[in-house]
């Protein structure tokens, strides 16, 4: 089982949860969270370096069993990029998943995804 973080601009959010949902993927949560990637130099204002300014983002998480990983990246990454790719379209992290339990039945593993 895999946990697939993906930290997305929020304009595309609506194009990639409907591609997932297209692909039967319906087991999403998004919040919208805020943040910096990497730091471009020379940010100067009047002579002074300028802080680093949190930018809005959307934040999806899926969990899935391991044979869905490819198709759901992939759907990420096609659907989230900008036309050429632009700084800032995000990035995707994927993390091995101990456990799943669902709460209302009790079912645990990958049944409960």
């Amino acid at each position: 089982m895999k946990l697939i973080t993906a930290v997305i601009q929020p304009d595309k959010l609506d194009a990639v949860s409907e591609a997932l949902i297209k692909k039967d993927i319906t087991r999403i949560t998004a919040g919208r969270v805020t943040g910096h990637g990497r730091k471009v130099e020379g940010d100067l204002y009047r002579g002074q370096e300028v802080g680093i300014d949190l930018s809005p983002k959307v934040r999806i998480e899926i969990a899935c069993n391991d044979e869905f990983v490819d198709v759901i990246c992939d759907i990420i990454i096609k659907n989230a990029r900008h036309e050429d790719g632009k700084l800032g379209d995000g990035k995707i992290f994927i993390s091995s998943l101990d456990e799943c339990i669902r709460i209302r039945t009790g079912e645990k593993g990958s049944d409960a995804i």
